[in-house]
């Protein structure tokens, strides 16, 4: 997946220039203002820039207000099945917006992708996505394989009578992030994965169950059940941390409007 990473501020610049570091096939464009180490493919004009790499990039991530992002992509657009993944990303990577092509091009997965990078809130408003209320949080112990996480979640699932189909993310801790048994475990179970900063995972004010052996192994109080709860928004726990084979399952419930 070729990205172009496009920034038009010198903040915004520090959040690209993260995102190339991390994303694949990710390069970098600036504007001719902009000052970067050299490295920043530079341009004067954005949708000008934007009219040459839409169909050339299968992802497009812009590093600057929405309402920019719109505009520079709205002379391109064509048909969802061929037009690139498009992000955009506040100059303060708080946010990661999926703006077009959320399922059909991969801009939902692309949107979380950024947001595990930058440790960011992904906004994806895909309806089917939406109707998805389930976040199932899970910690692991170093080099856990694929199968026992899997294992581990359908598990916790069915005897908790939950559909795998009503999961909207699995989370975990940002240490978890290279974790190939979980990676791998995310797409076998068809449900993308977020990562949640230990930062936020130590300062949260939300009720959770420390675990004394958690903050010795990793400095953290907890990782399965606040990671459940912080995935989503207007969570309630209700699948406490269930252990099975060394891995750690909870399940959040997001309360969403239309269900109060």
């Amino acid at each position: 997946m070729k990205i172009a990473v496009i920034t038009l501020s010198n903040q915004g610049s520090v959040v690209a220039a993260r995102l190339v570091e991390n994303l694949p096939a990710a390069e970098m464009y600036a504007h001719e203002s902009v000052v970067t180490d050299g490295r920043a493919r530079k341009f004067a004009r954005i949708v000008e820039l934007t009219s040459r790499v839409f169909h050339t990039h299968s992802g497009l991530v812009y590093v600057a207000p929405t309402g920019v992002a719109v505009r520079a992509v709205a002379p391109q657009v064509g048909h969802k099945l061929t037009d690139p993944a498009v992000v955009a990303v506040d100059v303060g990577g708080r946010w990661a917006v999926s703006l077009l092509g959320g399922h059909e091009r991969g801009a939902n997965d692309l949107a979380l992708a950024v947001s595990n990078i930058l440790s960011a809130e992904p906004v994806i408003s895909t309806t089917t996505e939406a109707l998805k209320s389930l976040i199932v949080g899970i910690g692991c112990r170093k080099g856990t394989d694929c199968a026992a996480i899997v294992s581990a979640v359908r598990a916790v699932l069915g005897d908790a009578r939950l559909d795998a189909g009503d999961v909207r993310l699995l989370a975990s801790a940002d240490i978890k992030s290279n974790e190939n048994g979980l990676l791998i475990a995310s797409r076998e179970l068809g449900i993308p994965i977020r990562f949640l900063s230990s930062d936020e995972i130590c300062n949260s004010p939300r009720d959770f169950r420390r675990s004394e052996f958690v903050q010795d192994k990793v400095d953290l109080p907890a990782v399965a059940e606040p990671a459940a709860l912080l995935a989503g928004r207007r969570t309630t726990l209700i699948v406490p941390r269930k252990v099975r084979d060394g891995v750690t399952v909870a399940v959040a419930k997001e309360n969403v409007l239309w269900a109060e």
